[in-house]
């Protein structure tokens, strides 16, 4: 049994649909009120915050993934995020169960260095200390070596379905409504994105390769990355529409925060927009050289085809 614990958002439900495709049959869906993705999996509702919920969506698992996630909100992230992680890593001892920990780039240092696994920690803002301090949870259990842990990191995402972004919000999902796109902050530093199929992909093959626990791994990205510039300029092209945009400055954004909670809660990953984003992810790509990493341009058409 492999046991997918958030099992709503986009990165569960691409895992889900792959891990019946390629590596079981037995698959459990955890969240507070989980849907099936595939005929036959198996559904747990459960509150994550309550340790014996937890305990019992756990049991009986080989496997264990963690894509949880929750609103933008801080206050919610402090309260809540380390509670769930804490629970579900104690769950997995009780069950003897491997932990697949699902994690992005918020505790990085937000500058324009090359970002690799073994990238110190400089969380900038309540949300970026938040996810450092479960990052470092995590590392502590893999140091115990009571049970087999990874962590696998992914950058920002973009992506099909109800994938949620920057990239996705401001430009794609505009470009589909035929609305001029927007870009935050600059447009001329280079990113790295994810495309969340490739991500799901990635961390079930890393899930179901045990040389891969004990480790800390990047997740596979396209390594053109391109500034916003040109990746609007390309996704405007697949789209059929004009190749224009705006950018949205750093201040206006922060001064939008005074009367917008959502546009405030935002405002740390700011400073990651002034800067080129460069995520190195050649360890996957070393270790598992036939992984197919889907470029900017399939990911645009495949979108447009939705």
């Amino acid at each position: 049994m492999q046991t997918i614990l958030g099992a709503n958002g986009q990165i569960a439900t691409e895992l889900a649909r792959t891990l019946h495709q390629h590596h079981t049959g037995k698959l459990r869906l955890v969240s507070r009120n989980p849907r099936k993705v595939n005929e036959d999996d198996t559904l747990m509702a459960a509150n994550l915050l309550d340790a014996g919920q937890t305990a019992q969506a756990v049991k009986g698992s080989r496997i264990v993934y963690f894509t949880a996630g929750l609103p933008p909100d801080s206050r919610l992230w402090e309260e809540q995020f380390p509670v769930m992680l804490r629970n579900a890593l104690q769950a997995c001892r009780m069950a003897g169960a491997s932990f697949a920990y699902f994690d992005n780039t918020y505790m990085y240092p937000q500058n324009s260095q090359i970002q690799t696994e073994e990238t110190r920690f400089a969380p900038v803002g309540r949300k970026g200390r938040v996810r450092a301090a479960m990052a470092t949870m995590v590392l502590q259990e893999m140091a115990r070596g009571d049970i087999p842990v990874l962590i696998a990191r992914a950058p920002e995402f973009y992506g099909p379905g109800k994938t949620q972004s920057f990239t996705n919000a401001l430009i794609i999902d505009r470009l589909k409504a035929g609305r001029r796109p927007l870009v935050p902050v600059r447009d001329d530093t280079r990113r790295t994105l994810i495309w969340t199929p490739d991500a799901s992909r990635a961390l079930a093959t890393l899930g179901n390769t045990p040389e891969s626990f004990g480790q800390t791994w990047h997740l596979p990205c396209c390594d053109e990355r391109p500034t916003y510039k040109t990746f609007v300029t390309m996704a405007s092209r697949i789209f059929e529409r004009p190749p224009s945009y705006s950018v949205i400055g750093k201040w206006p954004l922060i001064i939008a925060g005074i009367f917008s909670k959502k546009v405030r809660e935002i405002r740390e990953l700011l400073p990651r927009y002034e800067q080129d984003n460069l995520f190195d992810s050649s360890k996957f790509k070393r270790h598992f050289p036939g992984f197919p990493v889907t470029t900017y341009e399939e990911g645009l058409e495949l979108i447009r085809k939705e």
